[in-house]
């Protein structure tokens, strides 16, 4: 029986982001019922073409902001693939909430449905900063959602910050650390702001109404951050996320182990049998497909060869604050690693960028601020 993950894609929000380019709209109530009906379609059409039974290790409910339509619909949502999949007994089940979308009554009823993770979208403790990047939410409502999900029960919590804002300072990354890290979370992911094409926020900096850290300031803010969290009994695993021992997302480092899930619902993106393939990305077409019985709206991303495979290992491996194995590296693909990319591991090594002992290969400090760069050399 095959181990994968699931991912749901809940594509609304009370309000988007003013740094947002996700698929992701501000609808109603109507479409919300109509996306669920789809969704729900979708799942029920889903066919198993390549003989394989699966067993659901981990599910991840991800948007847009899940926690914005009603329970009652992430509820049917969870009965549906339940219907179709077996669930692992320790089912790692996530589900991302945003403050000022949820009460203690739907945090419990995530419970009650049998999420065992919440990853709560914060961004910043800093209620100016919430105003300037299009937040619908203070730095109390985080603190209400934080108690509530306490007290229905979650032992495992996320918290999403972000560094590199307008106006952020590193006395503000400072203060943010300080709060979060005594509520002791076991979880906590860090973003630098990427400023997307077509959103608020880059018109704003383009228009010059706002100012942009400059980049030594935004990598200063990083490596506070990494210190002050590793000091806190924190381990760096992944270039943007923290964890208690034992508490890494099991979601994502499956992903960044290359292993295999499914998703479902608008634009969600799945990768299966050496294919990546996405869902199509309009709205009203995905509801109107599914609706109707007529959904056949996969876009095919890639299908990899041995050396697109083997190059997207390396790249997500580096992503991995240790890095790989090469013995890994040869187990899954049947090859030596240094033999295959001897020149470019030279390279990076001699640029100070990758480092490797013991036949583990893994970013240097110098390759943690510059990682796209070692990132590209395996495109």
């Amino acid at each position: 029986m095959k181990e994968i993950g699931i991912y749901v894609h809940i594509p609304f929000c009370k309000k988007k982001c003013f740094y947002c380019d996700f698929c992701s709209f501000e609808c109603d109530e109507n479409t919300h019922k109509d996306y669920v009906k789809a969704l729900i379609n979708e799942i029920r059409a889903f066919r198993v073409d390549y003989g394989d039974d699966f067993i659901v290790k981990t599910l991840y409910f991800g948007g847009g902001t899940p926690s914005y339509i009603e329970a009652e619909y992430i509820q049917q949502i969870v009965n549906c693939l339940k219907e179709k999949f077996l669930f692992h007994d320790d089912i790692e089940a996530t589900i991302e909430v945003n403050p000022g979308t949820t009460c203690y009554e739907k945090i419990k009823r995530y419970r009650e449905i049998g999420f065992n993770r919440l990853s709560i979208g914060l961004q910043s403790t800093n209620d100016n900063l919430l105003k300037i990047i299009g937040r619908i939410h203070n730095y109390e409502d985080f603190e209400e959602t934080y108690n509530n999900a306490r007290n229905a029960g979650f032992m495992n919590i996320n918290v999403d910050l972000m560094i590199g804002l307008p106006t952020q300072t590193i006395g503000d990354v400072k203060d943010s650390l300080e709060k979060i890290i005594k509520k002791n979370p076991e979880h906590i992911s860090i973003y630098s702001l990427i400023l997307e094409d077509e959103t608020k926020l880059k018109k704003m900096v383009d228009e010059g109404k706002v100012l942009l850290p400059d980049e030594d300031v935004e990598r200063n803010m990083y490596w506070l951050v990494k210190n002050a969290l590793e000091e806190h009994g924190y381990e760096h695993y992944e270039i943007s996320n923290f964890s208690k021992s034992g508490y890494e997302s099991k979601h994502n480092t499956d992903c960044w182990k290359q292993k295999e899930y499914l998703a479902f619902g608008l634009a969600a993106h799945s990768y299966m049998n050496d294919v990546r393939y996405s869902n199509i990305t309009n709205l009203n077409e995905y509801i109107n497909r599914n609706l109707n019985g007529t959904y056949n709206g996969r876009i095919i991303e890639e299908h990899q060869d041995i050396k697109a495979k083997m190059n997207e290992f390396v790249i997500l491996g580096l992503r991995m604050i240790k890095g790989f194995s090469e013995q890994s590296f040869k187990e899954k693909f049947h090859t030596d690693f240094y033999n295959e990319y001897k020149d470019k591991l030279e390279k990076l090594i001699k640029m100070g960028l990758l480092q490797r002992n013991d036949n583990v290969v893994s970013l240097t400090n110098k390759g943690i601020d510059l990682a796209n760069i070692v990132w590209c050399e395996f495109i």
